[in-house]
């Protein structure tokens, strides 16, 4: 069957995605998979599939903000996808988590308006907890992996991170200091509509952003997510998605 808007067959899917903003790290997350190859490029949407330990899975690009993202996903999860972790970046709350650092995302707050059209007001978004576990312990497993006696490794932060529709600021106020307050650790603008389509549609999710400036403002600094610092926060991401869905679809295996 053909996706019309992603211009895929769910006969090539296998039950394993990782999602990311990003066409163009969509295809570079694909270069870490043996036999990739890439099976459409249709708008933001750019879908790769590979082995990666021994697994199928694919690589999708999802664009920027949830409207569109939704698309990706409900196509997705239409298509045979079952386990998806979304890969991205995201504005710290914290100086805990400067940019450089990593973040599991256990749930996101809802402020982005795609999910209000899904479900009501009071329903949560939360990840799968399985999938939740298995990123925490890839990411921290990559962590102390980088750098001799850690002196290099990536900071990881496990919590509620922030779904938003804007980007830039306008005449509204984002309420980023209650946000923080309440004990969200970051921002982005993805990770609710990935979590409400998985638990309307009967799939698992789980989500992991690389830290790439403050979004508090008594924080921000001039924003510049062309570091170093944060392309190994990317880096970091990456290899711990791919370690987290490999040994979950180990351990879907064995449980066949």
């Amino acid at each position: 069957m053909l996706m019309p808007i992603l211009q895929i067959h769910s006969e090539d899917m296998p039950a394993y995605a990782i999602v990311c903003g990003d066409p163009a790290r969509a295809e570079k997350i694909s270069r870490k998979l043996e036999n990739a190859r890439e099976l459409a490029f249709s708008r933001e949407y750019r879908t790769f599939v590979g082995v990666y330990e021994g697994i199928q899975m694919a690589v999708v690009s999802h664009g920027v903000g949830s409207p569109g993202a939704a698309v990706c996903f409900e196509e997705l999860i239409r298509a045979g996808v079952t386990t998806l972790i979304r890969v991205g970046t995201a504005g710290s709350y914290t100086a805990d988590y400067p940019a450089g650092s990593v973040i599991v995302s256990t749930a996101a707050v809802r402020t982005d308006g795609l999910t209000r059209q899904l479900v009501p007001d009071g329903f949560p978004a939360v990840a799968d907890i399985d999938v939740t576990s298995a990123l925490v312990t890839a990411a921290r497993e990559t962590s102390s992996s980088t750098g001799e006696g850690n002196t290099q490794a990536t900071k990881v932060g496990v919590g509620i991170t922030v779904t938003l529709d804007a980007f830039f600021t306008g005449v509204e106020e984002i309420p980023h200091r209650k946000y923080k307050q309440a004990g969200a650790l970051a921002a982005e603008m993805e990770i609710a509509a990935l979590y409400i389509v998985s638990t309307l549609r009967g799939a698992r999710a789980g989500a992991i952003v690389a830290i790439d400036g403050f979004a508090d403002s008594d924080l921000a600094a001039e924003y510049d997510p062309h570091t170093d610092a944060v392309a190994k926060a990317v880096e970091h991401e990456i290899d711990a998605a791919l370690r987290a869905l490999a040994v979950l679809a180990r351990q879907d295996q064995a449980k066949q």
